[in-house]
């Protein structure tokens, strides 16, 4: 079976850095692409239509910001996930982020096992 796919849309370099080998070892998923701006993530996800299993973006980027990112995921193949880890996981934020087309909505300081535990469950659903 083939790595779990992951697009990550995170403008702050330090979590990059720390959230893209944290992906491999934990859940054996490559990481396509890593960009830090909403128009980055749109031209990306443009390019790379149904090549990728999930999306892990950020709330505040340098240009932009997540909701317009996942907003346009809306269409995607129903095998791709869209998640949004952030430190502003407020009921009210983690409720738009839903309605805006995100599977789940993790927080960055306090439900990073949840989110890792979802990357497993999508990579162990995955067909072969």
């Amino acid at each position: 079976m083939s790595d779990l796919t992951v697009f990550l849309v995170e403008d702050n370099a330090l979590i990059r850095a720390q959230l893209i080998p944290a992906l491999h070892d934990l859940v054996s998923a490559q990481v396509l692409a890593a960009v830090e701006s909403e128009n980055e993530a749109v031209e990306w996800l443009a390019l790379h239509k149904g090549r990728w299993d999930l999306a892990v973006v950020d709330l505040f980027l340098k240009q932009g910001n997540g909701i317009g990112v996942v907003s346009w995921t809306c269409g995607r193949n129903s095998n791709q996930k869209v998640v949004v880890l952030t430190n502003y996981a407020t009921p009210e934020m983690r409720t738009r982020c839903l309605h805006s087309g995100a599977d789940a909505v993790f927080d960055k300081s306090t439900e990073l096992d949840q989110f890792f535990e979802f990357c497993k469950r999508l990579d162990a659903t995955r067909p072969p």
